[in-house]
């Protein structure tokens, strides 16, 4: 699991970036969206919702900007109809990925992604080609932890089944069927989660040289500028050495 903590990190160094560009607003209001049409608008009892809206917060999204992609959600303004969609596809040296997108145009955002794909060395694949490599887990990040053994027994207690941790972030991975319990579980311990999602992890990680790694995740990185993309998964294995390439590119 260490290829999706490194990306993360690297992710969270974007973040700055990516707002001053205005695609970090863009991805969270749709999170935000599509939050609040799965489950109400309301925080108390949606926690998509509530980790959503916080993460806006954390990242200075305007009030009203919030409350807009709220009330889109629950039907209350209108807008264009978001769908979320899943495309497969392969990048430099073999590497599976697996694209999660949020759009109001299908027929555009396979246009970009595929565009993109074939720019940087990339394929689309055919619906099952790439999906069995990976397996549907939760994934809490927690920051700010004084006592990582604490973290660490209320997580399993709650049904996590690997906690990593370093100097800057926990991470908390588990089955779908207790995610909801262990965020929870740590919401009421009062640690600070900065991300909840469902991710898609690796069965087999790839490990390629830093050369061939940093070509697949400069593709990963053009995906992401995508403004339909939301997430983007794969199964390279990032090494320290790859990661230290790919900072100092």
């Amino acid at each position: 699991m260490s290829g999706h903590s490194k990306w993360s990190t690297i992710k969270h160094k974007k973040a700055a970036a990516d707002a001053k560009r205005g695609k970090l607003f863009t991805r969270l209001a749709k999170e935000i969206t599509i939050a609040a049409r799965e489950s109400g608008g309301d925080e108390n009892t949606n926690p998509r919702l509530r980790l959503a809206v916080a993460k806006a917060r954390a990242n200075s999204m305007p009030k009203d900007n919030i409350e807009r992609a709220i009330k889109r959600g629950t039907g209350e303004l209108e807008g264009g109809e978001l769908v979320e969609a899943i495309y497969e596809g392969y990048g430099p040296h073999g590497v599976g990925l697996l694209i999660e997108v949020v759009t109001d145009n299908r027929n555009r955002a396979v246009a970009d992604v595929r565009h993109v794909l074939n720019k940087y060395g990339g394929s689309m694949g055919e619906a099952g080609s790439v999906a069995w490599q990976f397996a549907r887990k939760g994934y809490v990040a927690v920051e700010d932890v004084s006592d990582p053994d604490e973290l660490f027994l209320v997580a399993a207690d709650a049904g996590a089944e690997d906690v990593q941790s370093n100097e800057d972030i926990s991470e908390i991975y588990c089955e779908l069927e207790v995610f909801q319990d262990v965020q929870r579980a740590l919401e009421e311990m009062g640690y600070s989660i900065s991300e909840a999602n469902m991710i898609y992890d690796p069965n087999n990680p790839l490990e390629l040289s830093p050369g061939a790694a940093l070509q697949v995740m400069n593709l990963i990185e053009k995906l992401e500028d995508v403004d339909d993309v939301q997430s983007v998964y794969s199964t390279l294995d990032i090494t320290d050495e790859a990661m230290a390439a790919m900072e100092a590119a």
